[in-house]
């Protein structure tokens, strides 16, 4: 099934990167809001901020989300030593397609990470990529209606 992930975890600290890296992979394209940061926050949790300065050493480190917001992206990318694409339409994968030719990486040498299967997860099967669902970041904390939609999701993935 094409919604399905290569990987499905609890958290972006529950995923054996070094596999990950043995697979052949060389860049890590993550969702923003809800993967790395907690949903329009602006703000790296410290600890994620640790895994991404990590993985650095590598990994070609991008974020591609689907916020339109230029502001908010600015900010993002300010904070950032890595790319920080927005308004990227997923699942569309043009955009992550159009970043990987522009560093010299094929699709089947990234995996995208992302906590929305209709959106991240679809968007890396079409693009060709590897793909890992994760959890919220917030999901202890998210409304009922988005840990509801988030629920519906998952269980379309199980089939």
């Amino acid at each position: 099934m094409i919604l399905k992930p290569d990987y499905n975890v609890k958290s972006l600290f529950d995923i054996d990167f070094k596999e990950i890296k043995s697979l052949g992979v060389n860049a890590v394209l993550f969702d923003l809001d809800s993967t790395v940061m907690p949903s329009k926050s602006g703000e790296y949790p410290p600890k994620v901020m640790e895994l991404l300065n990590e993985l650095k050493h590598n990994f070609v480190i991008a974020i591609i989300s689907n916020n339109k917001r230029k502001e908010y992206i600015d900010k993002v990318q300010a904070m950032s030593d890595f790319k920080v694409i927005g308004n990227a339409n997923k699942p569309c994968p043009k955009i992550m397609k159009q970043y990987l030719n522009s560093i010299n990486i094929k699709p089947e040498e990234a995996v995208v990470i992302g906590d929305r299967p209709l959106t991240d997860i679809l968007a890396g099967k079409l693009l060709g990529a590897k793909t890992i669902l994760v959890d919220s970041i917030t999901k202890d904390s998210e409304n009922l209606l988005t840990r509801f939609v988030r629920k519906l999701e998952r269980l379309v993935i199980r089939k």
